[in-house]
Parts: structure tokens; C-alpha cells; sequence
């Protein structure tokens, strides 16, 4: 089985890797759209902005190649922001991939600080393949400033400050707002759950 971590053009590439290895699958980090599309499974990861994140996802001509995916994609973090319609970061609104309704707006951390990083809590909305053997009260590493509101396509939520998605799916396409490759046992059994799906 092939799997491709899209080469976004963000940090955090070679560590989400290093997560998939430790599971003993290995890993192909690549920009190249007839390597991506033929991949059983794709990652799109990310750290860091989402202005940047979508203009170098144009700029490889590989906005097209990802929303035309069929098989199991997850976006990690700023990856899984990447997958909805619309995301507003600094006072800028960019169009993301639109392949998860819903926007990623600021998150409202009233008094606590901002952003939210470190570990939390996850709860579980709905039952999913990519959940299974996780738990609501299971702990998870976030590290966000922007956050996508609870929605249908919600799978679990965690707190910080209001209420946000942790983990989404729409058809063939997840996202984690946290960092797997990060999150101990929580997050190598999310990504192992990955692996193992059979659409």
C-alpha cells in the first residue's frame, strides 16, 4: 500500500513521516500530481498559515489534484483546515480546497491564552472507522490558533475556551485539528485506523 504526504510547501513533513513509520508503513513525501493521485492513501499536512499554505498548493498546480482524490485523504492540523471552503487568518478570507463544507475561523479563547497548544481532550461525536479503539476522555496534542466550528461532518469535538471540531469527515476525506504524529497512542491508533480503511 502507497502512501503520499503532499509536500504542501509547510514544516512538519518529515515528522508526520516518522508517525507512519513507527507503524511500519513507509512514507513517499511528494508535490508530484501523478504520484499523488495514484497513492492508495494521501496525507496533506501542514503548520503554519493558510495564505501561504494555499498560494504554494496553487502555485504547484495541485489544488485541482487534490479536490479530484478518491481514495482516503486526512488533513493534519493546517492540513485539515486546507479542506474547507473558506478559511479567515489576519484579517484575510482565502478560498481552502472546499472539500469539507464550513469555514476555519479565529478560535474563541476568551481568557485562556491563545493559541491553544498542548494536550486536551477529545470527545467523540459520531462512530467512524478512523475512531475505533479512541475514546472520549482520550488526550490529544493541538497547537491552533483557528478552528472549524462543530458541524454534521464532526466527528469528535474537544474545548478550548468554546467548542470546535478535533476530527471531521466528508466521504472519502478526514481531518485532524490536532497532531497525530504528536499524540502518543491516541494519535498512532488514528493513524493506523487510516491505513486500515476500506472504502
Amino acid at each position: 500500500m502507497t502512501l503520499v504526504i503532499v509536500d504542501t510547501g509547510c514544516a512538519n513533513l518529515a515528522s508526520v513521516g516518522y508517525a507512519f513509520e513507527r507503524l511500519g508503513v513507509s512514507a513517499v513525501i511528494s508535490d508530484e500530481a501523478e504520484q499523488i493521485t495514484r497513492a492508495d492513501r494521501v496525507v496533506i499536512p501542514g503548520v503554519g498559515s493558510a495564505p501561504f499554505a494555499i498560494k504554494s498548493i496553487d502555485n504547484k498546480g495541485l489544488t485541482p489534484v487534490l479536490q479530484s482524490l478518491q481514495q482516503p485523504v486526512i488533513g493534519i492540523c493546517l492540513g485539515m483546515q486546507l479542506l474547507f471552503e473558506t478559511l479567515e487568518e489576519g484579517g484575510e478570507t482565502v478560498a481552502g480546497l472546499g472539500l469539507i463544507p464550513g469555514k476555519v475561523t479565529s478560535l474563541e479563547t476568551g481568557k485562556l491564552p491563545s493559541p491553544h497548544m498542548g494536550w486536551n481532550t477529545v470527545s467523540v461525536v459520531k462512530d467512524d472507522p478512523v475512531l475505533k479503539d479512541v475514546s472520549s476522555g482520550d488526550h490529544a496534542y493541538f497547537v491552533h490558533s483557528y478552528a472549524a466550528e462543530v458541524s454534521d461532518y464532526t466527528l469528535a469535538a474537544s474545548e478550548y475556551g468554546t467548542t470546535f471540531s478535533a476530527i471531521v469527515r466528508n466521504g472519502n476525506v478526514w481531518g485532524c485539528q490536532f497532531h497525530p504524529e504528536r499524540s502518543s497512542k491516541t494519535g498512532a491508533q488514528i493513524l493506523k485506523n487510516f491505513m486500515d480503511l476500506s472504502l
